[in-house]
């Protein structure tokens, strides 16, 4: 008797659950007329998740499309606005950024572990500003953009360099040692120090990054349905996030008493001793914005957006040299007319080296390595193009549409880096070239990056000449979905120049 009633009371409690979450999906999910339009009808509780595919990207390029400047897509309860123009982008990252400037609270994450929400990437408000502009100023201090910037980076080049050396133009899968390396870069401007290539810690921290990113996409349903956690076979790779989210900052924490030991006072020679100097300032004027939780996360931030997106930025340059050859040769020429071979490139050189620059520009835009900015998080209604847009909303920067728009470039599918180029060969600036986003939320490291791949690129297509596997077997361009957009993993090879 008794377990009858139990079970009639389960079965009564589990219908009762399951009606109250489409009441509420059906709250949430109604379409207002002011909203932007959406591809088709939203079913209850998935909303369009169903329409994705194996590769949203696709869909979203073609929604952008077909819908203009925005369209809405439900993600289970949680309302999603694709911006996908220039203008409309303006509106809502530059001339409403006052409203479209946070980041939505929602991670699968934040359900496990505390202090999520601290950093650069992830916070809001009067927090955010703090850190940006502190981190900000702490990376010009050091030299972004100057000299000093440049020598950290050749120091690192010639390391990367010798190492492909070393693979006597014999095939090789170079991308762990460019993420490797690119990493170092960051390393000695957070650490002070760089790390050895064969370094076991080294190793298992850039394979443990390269899976936070790979991860962090497949995800995504978890935070819009995070019971789904708890299924057997951590069928959606949360515990495994989790789980590498506290490796991660058991590494940065380890990092953080390894500097403090080892620092000598007044000596500002990385990232981590020039924030606490400014923690400490800020405390003797009665603030509390900087403090250790932020330093850590601020670290985690600059390591993991720092060097993901610049090296795979390489690799799909060197995979566009396997497919345009006659392109590497041009940038090899202008190399040795304008510099020649006699001494490595240094940053003065850039305005040297147009046609490069150019091809660099081309790869940003045809690769498009970040298709979605990071998600922004509507704090009150307002409207973007003419539609209403509720407070809660997520609105997301669709890069990809723009790189890829007909309308803007006339011929998007081809690979032309002469279209970046004016009639006297001089460098045309396009505001519709956006690989680092827009407005308040660009990325910090913009200079930065722009400053490692000149330096990487230019020095390695002085010293190699970079060949498929064999004439037949060039890789394909295909790319992986993620929220960095990395190309398929592929092997290469880096012949020395006779130079």
């Amino acid at each position: 008797m008794f377990e009858t009633v139990l079970s009639y009371f389960e079965t009564f409690a589990i219908l009762t659950a399951v009606l109250l979450l489409l009441l509420t999906f059906y709250i949430r999910s109604r379409q207002p007329k002011t909203l932007p339009p959406s591809p088709g009808a939203a079913l209850p509780l998935i909303g369009h998740l169903h329409l994705l595919g194996k590769n949203p990207r696709r869909r979203f390029k073609r929604w952008a499309q077909e819908y203009g400047d925005v369209f809405t897509l439900q993600m289970g309860p949680q309302r999603n606005i694709f911006v996908n123009t220039l203008e409309t982008m303006k509106e809502a990252f530059i001339k409403k950024a006052d409203f479209f400037s946070d980041r939505s609270q929602n991670s699968i994450v934040s359900h496990h572990a505390s202090n999520v929400f601290h950093g650069i990437i992830s916070s809001s408000g009067s927090n955010w500003k703090a850190q940006r502009t502190t981190s900000l100023a702490i990376l010009r201090n050091f030299g972004m953009g100057k000299n000093m910037l440049a020598e950290k980076i050749l120091e690192e080049v010639s390391f990367y360099t010798k190492e492909l050396g070393n693979s006597k133009g014999k095939p090789c899968d170079i991308h762990y040692l460019t993420n490797m390396s690119v990493s170092n870069v960051i390393s000695s401007i957070i650490f002070g120090k760089r790390f050895e290539f064969n370094d076991p810690k080294f190793i298992k921290q850039i394979k443990m990054f390269n899976d936070i990113v790979k991860l962090s996409t497949g995800v995504l349903v978890l935070n819009f349905f995070p019971s789904l956690y708890y299924l057997p076979f951590d069928l959606f790779k949360g515990k495994k996030l989790v789980q590498l989210y506290f490796a991660m900052r058991d590494f940065t924490d380890e990092m953080i008493s390894e500097v403090k030991n080892r620092h000598d006072s007044g000596n500002l020679d990385n990232y981590i001793v020039a924030y606490i100097e400014e923690m400490e300032k800020e405390k003797q004027s009665g603030q509390h914005n900087l403090d250790e939780l932020n330093l850590a996360r601020n670290i985690d931030n600059l390591f993991v957006a720092g060097s993901e997106t610049t090296s795979t930025t390489i690799m799909w340059c060197l995979l566009y040299m396997l497919h345009y050859p006659e392109v590497q040769q041009k940038i090899y020429k202008e190399i040795v007319e304008q510099i020649g071979t006699d001494r490595p490139p240094n940053i003065a050189d850039k305005s040297n080296l147009k046609y490069l620059t150019a091809v660099i520009m081309e790869v940003q835009r045809k690769a498009s390595i970040v298709p979605l900015s990071l998600p922004h998080l509507c704090n009150k209604d307002t409207t973007l193009a003419g539609y209403t847009i509720p407070k809660g909303t997520i609105v997301m920067p669709n890069l990809d549409a723009i790189h890829s728009s007909k309308e803007i470039w006339g011929d998007p599918e081809n690979f032309r880096p002469e279209r970046f180029l004016d009639a006297k060969g001089n460098i045309i600036k396009r505001e519709e070239l956006m690989p680092f986003s827009i407005g308040r939320r660009i990325c910090l490291g913009e200079s930065l990056a722009k400053m490692e791949l000149f330096l990487y690129l230019s020095t390695l297509f002085q010293k190699f000449e970079f060949l498929p596997v064999s004439p037949d077997k060039v890789p394909p361009l295909l790319d992986t979905w993620g929220l960095v957009a990395a190309p398929e993993h592929f092997e290469i090879r880096c012949v020395e120049r006779d130079n």
